[in-house]
């Protein structure tokens, strides 16, 4: 039986870990044996540079913090070494980060993670790592609002570039048919 100290400190790391995992939208668990301390170091500067905080858990804190959070389909994968990536904002940054370095290194593997207040499995963190980084996602939905007014810009700009008479007949040929649709109309 640990001293009193020893088990406070314990379940101050238990506290810690739940906090982490409630305030997270995602995390991603691991099995990190195998990997040397070079590589060790470069994953953890990548997943640093990105916002993802990762740290070697040992398995009993863990199993405690996600039968406290209510993560109990974690519990399972909790054996062997496990280290946890938890995301601060970006959803896709430790599945994308540590798919891709799972892919290089053949002792590593995911084992499994959470998203949204639910546990999921290797597949759906695979599926994740494969979406675009969230940088992508806001240009690609930014460029999607502007195309249209893009598109009118470009027409507006078009029909500038002609010349007065040119802009006159245009002018003329649209009246023209709109007035010959409202005709029609009635």
């Amino acid at each position: 039986m640990p001293n009193a100290k020893v088990l406070e400190q314990k379940k101050a790391q238990v506290a810690s870990l739940v906090e982490k995992i409630k305030n997270s939208p995602a995390g991603v668990l691991v099995d990190y044996k195998g990997i040397n301390v070079a590589d060790d170091t470069a994953l953890r500067k990548e997943l640093r540079e990105n916002g993802v905080e990762y740290s070697v858990v040992k398995n009993t804190m863990l199993k405690f913090a996600a039968q406290e959070v209510g993560f109990d389909g974690m519990i399972e994968h909790l054996n062997g070494t496990t280290a946890i990536a938890i995301a601060s904002d970006d959803v896709v940054a430790p599945a994308k980060i540590l798919a891709k370095f799972a892919k290089d290194h053949d002792n590593f593997s995911i084992k499994t993670g959470f998203l949204e207040g639910a546990v999921v499995p290797v597949s759906k963190i695979e599926e994740l790592a494969k979406l675009p980084s969230k940088e992508v996602l806001i240009a690609q939905t930014l460029y999607s609002f502007n195309y249209p007014i893009m598109q009118l810009a470009i027409a507006l700009n078009a029909i500038a570039e002609k010349g007065e008479a040119d802009q006159e007949a245009l002018v003329s040929t649209l009246v023209g048919k709109t007035e010959a649709a409202e005709e029609a109309a009635e």
